[in-house]
Order: structure tokens, then C-alpha cells, then sequence
């Protein structure tokens, strides 16, 4: 019985090829955030894991906000509040990226694919301006990730599908949080989006 439950449980919060349910912003570009508030563009860009999407939260202070659902090659602009953020990416499991955000900056992070059990999990990384970083604005690959990646928002859609399934993604939020939070403080530091990555 509790297995049948944990399958309806990762059913209702996989998406597989639900691209459909979010819809293409007609200007491209990435504006620049507004001056009250920071942004945060969340980009998409990976041979692996390409058939399961991802959808996105801030769970800043304990309260989930659905920020969209991310598929392969598309890109989310979010604006959010000043100071220190939550995000969490939901696919089979949940993981996070802490943020530290100045009003009137754009950060960029990327989300990327791992294993998983039986599907993808995704990983979330900040773009810094450290070159050395796992993902950095240095790179020759920053110009490609933001060409090849095609800019999104949310629609009745999406947003029909999260009332749908806020308790599956509330519980995944409550599962893996403890587990995020006995990450070591190096870990810690490569996965935060700093105040200076702001452009």
C-alpha cells in the first residue's frame, strides 16, 4: 500500500513533455529587472534528461510560490524580492539554490539534470562571476545558454497544473529540505547565488 502511494506521489509531480503547458514570451530578450525588485532568469540547456521537465518554486521563509516549469531549451525571468531567497527545482526528487539578491540586479542559474531512481532529478547552480565556478558569466558556453534557450511564462495551464498538485510538491519540499540543510558549508557557498553575480 505505502509503495502504491509513493508512485501516485511521483506521478503527480513528474512532467514528462509538458513544454505546452507554459507559453512563449513574445519579446525575447531578457529586460532588465525592475528597480524595487531583483530577477532571477532560470535557463534550461542539456542533452540529458531532455523528455522530463521541471517545475520551479521560491520557498523563501516556508511558503511555496510556483515560479513556472522549465523544459529542455527554455528559459523562466523571475522577478523577486530583495534580500535572501529560497528556490527549489521538483522533478522525481526536490533540490534548492539559496540566493542573497539586490533590487534592480538580473542572476542567472542554471538547471541542470542527474540520475535518478526511475527519472531525472535536476540540480540547481548559480551563474557567478567567479571563473572558476561550475558555471560562470566567463564561460564560452554563457552566450549559447542564453541563444539557445527560449524564454517562457507561466499560462491557465501551468498554473491549473500547480493547484493540482501543491500537495505533492509541499511534500517534497518537507522531504528533502532537512536533507539540504546538512549540506556542509563549503557545499553550501558553490550552490548561493551572491550578491556581486548580479548584473
Amino acid at each position: 500500500m505505502r509503495f502504491s502511494c509513493l508512485l501516485t506521489l511521483l506521478g503527480s509531480v513528474l512532467l514528462t513533455g509538458c513544454s505546452s503547458l507554459m507559453q512563449p514570451v513574445d519579446n525575447q530578450a531578457v529586460q532588465a529587472a525592475p528597480q524595487d525588485r531583483a530577477q532571477v532568469v532560470f535557463m534550461r540547456s542539456a542533452f540529458s534528461g531532455r523528455g522530463i521537465d521541471a517545475s520551479l518554486y521560491d520557498v523563501t521563509a516556508g511558503t511555496t510560490q510556483f515560479v513556472g516549469i522549465l523544459s529542455n531549451d527554455t528559459r523562466i525571468a523571475y522577478p523577486a524580492a530583495a534580500g535572501h531567497r529560497v528556490f527549489m527545482v521538483v522533478s522525481e526528487a526536490a533540490d534548492f539554490m539559496e540566493a542573497d539578491l539586490v533590487a534592480g540586479k538580473t542572476y542567472y542559474a542554471m538547471i541542470t539534470p542527474r540520475i535518478g531512481m526511475w527519472k531525472a532529478r535536476f540540480s540547481m547552480w548559480p551563474v557567478a562571476r567567479d571563473p572558476k565556478a561550475e558555471y560562470s558569466f566567463q564561460s564560452k558556453d554563457f552566450n549559447d545558454w542564453i541563444g539557445d534557450t527560449k524564454l517562457v511564462t507561466n499560462s491557465p495551464k501551468s498554473l491549473n497544473w500547480f493547484e493540482k498538485n501543491k500537495f505533492s510538491v509541499e511534500a517534497k519540499r518537507v522531504e528533502y529540505w532537512p536533507v539540504w540543510q546538512k549540506k556542509s558549508p563549503a557545499d553550501l557557498e558553490l550552490r548561493t547565488l551572491k550578491t556581486a553575480d548580479g548584473q
